[in-house]
């Protein structure tokens, strides 16, 4: 029989509220990327050429993210929500039909601001819990998406013609 080998104090990993955490981000990012599909999908006007495809690019973001976190998620003991009830039972984003002339495309790229901020916010969080109960590599994986977030509220926001924090 082989002895388990431990060091000393660090024989515990467990981490409820990371878990608890991620898969908030799992049913936030699922609904957000339906919202970027529906953007995607409705969106008319002369920036159109240049917006249909930032959609895709967003959805391949956070496709990556999805994938990463839930499967941290898996690593650390939990288990990813996995249908669209779960989604809409758990997510903050908010879900509506689309239909043509809704929105115009300033108003489109608004929303995304707005849900991007949010998902922001719980990214930020996120990363407090996980500092919170001593699980640095989730940490450190939100941070990098957290970046890429705030990279994406700027550029929005400056096609917005407003400064970075919307001003």
């Amino acid at each position: 029989m082989i002895n388990k080998l431990n060091v000393e104090g660090q024989n515990k990993y467990d981490y409820p509220e990371t878990r608890q955490i991620l898969n908030q981000l799992v049913a936030d990012i699922s609904q957000l990327s339906v919202n970027i599909h529906q953007t995607h999908w409705y969106m008319r006007g002369k920036e159109f050429f240049r917006l249909h495809p930032l959609m895709d690019e967003y959805m391949d973001q956070l496709g990556v993210h999805l994938d990463e976190i839930a499967e941290r998620l898996i690593e650390i003991g939990g288990a990813p929500y996995s249908t669209t009830q779960e989604f809409m039972d758990h997510t903050g984003l908010p879900e509506e039909p689309g239909e043509f002339g809704k929105y115009s495309m300033e108003d489109y790229v608004a929303r995304l601001v707005n849900q991007f901020e949010y998902l922001r916010d719980v990214y930020q969080k996120a990363m407090e819990i996980s500092d919170a109960e001593k699980d640095w590599p989730t940490q450190d994986m939100l941070n990098g998406f957290k970046g890429e977030i705030d990279k994406n509220i700027w550029t929005l926001n400056a096609f917005l013609g407003k400064g970075p924090f919307g001003d």
